[in-house]
């Protein structure tokens, strides 16, 4: 019992993959939090940017 224990925990040590898993998600985790601050930054800038266009087309283009 004591050394198929043993052999999972070795195993485990050695493999690398759940590592990098790890480190995808953190990753992805970076990605999305840089998206979610650049949409609350930006997010009423470019609002602005389109409802000023639509009154320009407004405008000209009755």
């Amino acid at each position: 019992m004591m050394c198929h224990f043993l052999k999972t925990g070795r195993q485990f040590w050695v493999d690398d993959e759940a590592a990098t898993a790890t480190e995808y998600a953190v990753m992805l985790a970076m990605i999305v939090l840089a998206c979610m601050a650049a949409v609350a930054l930006l997010g009423s800038k470019v609002s602005d940017i389109f409802a000023n266009t639509k009154t320009e087309f407004d405008t000209y283009y009755p």
